[in-house]
């Protein structure tokens, strides 16, 4: 992948993470959620940002001093 396309990337997983928040931020508002399905949001929220701090390592790569 060039820089390009995991900024791309990145973009959309940073996209995808904020939808996620909003949409449990609205579960847990309403009586009688359902908690697995929030577990499992949190869940992929959480692989999400996994998945996006490998892509930032990848754009900005360590400096040894």
């Amino acid at each position: 992948m060039d820089e390009a396309e995991l900024r791309a990337r990145l973009f959309a997983l940073s996209e995808e993470h904020r939808d996620l928040d909003a949409a449990i931020e609205a579960l847990r508002t309403l009586a009688g959620a359902d908690a697995l399905q929030i577990a499992r949001m949190k869940k992929r929220k959480l692989r999400l940002k996994d998945e996006m701090q490998v892509l930032n390592d990848l754009l900005i790569p360590d400096i040894i001093a």
